[in-house]
């Protein structure tokens, strides 16, 4: 045990010659317990841990459960209730790597106390996470259930904004399809002989003419896959991850893209708003359709070419349904046409760049140029409590606003929380889209406060004269609304300072668009424990 120590040293002061004993508390690191130590007694009770442990024990964890064998075979694993407080534990203190998480575990006192001094390690965090990706990210709406039971959940204006997030690749590896293509073919040629027998006198560098038909393409990806899979399976047991492995395998159920042109409902905007529709409807269908972004390079490299593939073949499907209807004779409106459509002819080979390293991931625009990542979107209350947090590879926020405010009632229908504490949404000059602004006011009605102009700018936007931008401007000047619309920077935007600098989350750690949701969520559900704590904190003060 430790004890006082009297030790008797001689401290004189100017002038002075009397002698003052010293007394210290000597460390004795090598006696050992001589009690069982009660992790109970070395933090506070009112520690954020004790709470997290609180909330873990109040959330619906059955999805966790329902993953493992019920007749208990097998090695032993973690309970779910320990790891879930773990990890949102260590995304409330800024640690989200799973080697700090087992560092930790080892080293801090209040992971101790969370895991009773069990030492998960890496590995074991790492591949939960992986496992569990969508149960954690669903329970977001638990914590929400927490941080109504604790008042801050009340009504008032919701502010919408993005924050560009870099993502886990390296934005010099944004390649087109033909150095994709033959680097895939480089790694499954034999020998450089065969290579030399296969392009003769020619350069070398041009596409197989396999390569130059869509027919040809996808036999050539499935003659490369079925490759692969052949090499794995010649390997030994030793040799084979199985958690890569597993996530390698293209789920044989994932549904081909089919362009639908019945969104489309009048007559303007011509082949452009075709072929960006198709591009609307290839990039929903990849969010409820995800594919794993494994660590071999060559699946990488093949499911990046499958990502041009399918750009163009949604390219050349918006294309021919815009030909078909301009060829019925009739607007949908009952007009003739008055002339026929420019022509226009899809490219033989994909177009375009894709990024190998994370094919989800996408150039994005920043204030000093670009970032390799996603844009983050979040919906926040007065009480600074995050309502919806989602994911988007768009560069801008103009299709946002109708999404994120759904997000919102969805997430708050969840929690058992009526959504008509909205009183309004508030969001900067990147939202303002006519559309869903009359979509969110059709069917959420709610009222929605859009600055029809930057703030940066010198002069307004071009529909500075259109009767909606003024009434808006004129709404905006008022004090009413000039109070409502004020309280987004004092919500949101201070939200994004305090997650970057403050905790300084620059970066995801994980690739593809899944798990980056699922990080991301991980991160705004500990700032609302956070917020939860606290207000429990000053309740119990007060």
């Amino acid at each position: 045990m430790t004890e006082a120590v009297s030790q008797t040293g001689s401290v004189r002061g100017a002038g002075d010659d009397s002698v003052m004993p010293q007394n210290f508390i000597e460390g004795r690191r090598e006696q050992g317990f001589l009690l069982p130590p009660d992790v109970r007694d070395w933090l506070a009770p009112d520690h954020l841990a004790w709470f997290v442990i609180d909330a873990v024990e109040d959330m619906d964890l059955s999805a966790f459960y329902a993953a493992y064998r019920a007749d208990g075979h097998g090695r032993a694993a973690y309970e779910p209730s320990l790891m879930v407080a773990v990890i949102l534990f260590a995304f409330a203190s800024g640690v989200r790597s799973s080697r700090a998480i087992e560092r930790h575990c080892r080293e801090h006192v209040a992971f101790r106390v969370i895991t009773g001094n069990l030492v998960p390690d890496h590995v074991t965090v790492a591949r939960f996470i992986c496992r569990h990706q969508q149960a954690l990210a669903e329970l977001f709406t638990d914590v929400l259930k927490l941080c109504q039971k604790a008042g801050l959940v009340k009504s008032g204006v919701v502010s919408i904004d993005g924050t560009r997030i870099a993502g886990n690749a390296n934005p010099d590896v944004n390649f087109p399809f033909g150095p994709i293509a033959r680097e895939v073919l480089a790694e499954v040629r034999a020998t450089d002989e065969a290579e030399d027998q296969e392009f003769g006198e020619a350069r070398g560098d041009e596409l197989p003419e396999q390569l130059r038909t869509p027919e040809g393409r996808r036999e050539f990806f499935r003659q490369v896959r079925q490759e692969l899979r052949d090499a794995e399976q010649s390997k030994g047991p030793d040799e084979i991850d199985e958690l890569e492995t597993q996530a390698s395998e293209e789920p044989a159920s994932t549904p081909e893209f089919c362009f639908e042109s019945s969104p489309i409902t009048d007559a303007g905007g011509g082949r452009r708003r075709w072929l960006s529709e198709a591009k609307r409807q290839l990039e929903q269908h990849r969010w409820e359709n995800p594919d794993p972004i494994v660590r071999s390079r060559v699946e990488r490299l093949l499911l990046a070419l499958r990502r041009l593939e399918a750009e163009l073949s949604a390219e050349r499907a918006g294309n021919e349904a815009y030909e078909a209807y301009r060829q019925r004779g009739r607007m949908r409106d009952g007009r003739r046409f008055g002339r026929p459509p420019d022509p226009h002819q899809p490219p033989e080979v994909p177009e375009g760049k894709v990024n190998v390293t994370d094919p989800d991931s996408r150039p994005i625009p920043v204030g000093f140029g670009f970032v390799q990542g996603y844009n983050a979107q979040t919906a926040v209350n007065e009480q600074q409590v995050v309502l919806a947090a989602e994911i988007t590879n768009l560069s801008t926020d103009f299709s946002q606003l109708s999404p994120m405010v759904a997000a919102v009632v969805r997430e708050l229908g969840r929690a058992g929380v009526n959504h008509e504490l909205l009183e309004a949404v508030a969001a900067d000059a990147g939202y303002w889209n006519e559309q869903q602004m009359d979509d969110v006011v059709a069917n959420q009605h709610v009222p929605v406060l859009v600055a029809p102009d930057k703030g940066s700018r010198s002069t307004p936007k071009r529909w500075v004269n259109e009767p909606r931008a003024t009434w808006m401007r004129t709404v905006l000047k008022s004090d009413h609304g000039r109070e409502r619309y004020a309280k987004r920077k004092q919500t949101v935007e201070p939200l994004y300072g305090d997650t970057k600098h403050n905790k300084g989350f620059i970066r995801f750690h994980r690739r593809g668009r899944i798990k980056v949701r699922t990080e991301f969520r991980l991160l705004m559900m500990a700032h609302n424990l956070t917020k939860a704590h606290r207000a429990q904190i000053a309740t119990v003060a007060a």
